[in-house]
């Protein structure tokens, strides 16, 4: 007759193979969050930044088939759930993709980009905020 831990043993080994572990695992999570999540405070209004940033970690987050994480950030953010269409989102962030790289998300090309581009400068990063401040190129040498 087979015991209590073994049954765990065989319940656990089942779910695992089907796949089906992570996914409750993930869901009960998202459970948990949703149910601690503290709607009093008060989150960044969903920006047309925001929102492409959050579609780049979406579209991402699929593609790895973590689709329980890019749910809870669905629901997190505010992000909507009708995805962005890919060609306008390569639009408004300026990229021109080939063909073969539609296959991966946005994310890895712009990685690889500036991965591939370290020819010994340096790409810098403003505060989105401060771009109508006008430029100081001695501090920004510092």
């Amino acid at each position: 007759m087979a015991t209590v831990t073994d049954l765990k043993c065989a319940l656990r080994e089942a779910l695992e193979s089907r796949g089906v572990l992570g996914q409750l695992k993930a869901r009960i999570r998202a459970e948990v969050f949703r149910a601690l999540d503290d709607q009093s405070e008060t989150r960044p209004p969903l920006t047309h930044q925001n929102l492409l940033i959050n579609e780049l970690i979406r579209e991402y987050l699929e593609f790895n088939k973590y689709r329980y994480t890019a749910s809870v950030l669905t629901a997190e953010s505010g992000q909507p759930e009708a995805h962005l269409d890919r060609q306008f989102l390569a639009s408004e962030l300026n990229v021109v993709e080939d063909p073969g790289a539609r296959a991966v998300p946005l994310l890895y090309g712009l990685l690889s980009h500036f991965l591939s581009s370290r020819d010994g400068g340096a790409f810098l990063i403003r505060n989105p905020m401060d771009l109508h401040r006008p430029v100081n190129r001695e501090q920004d040498s510092i």
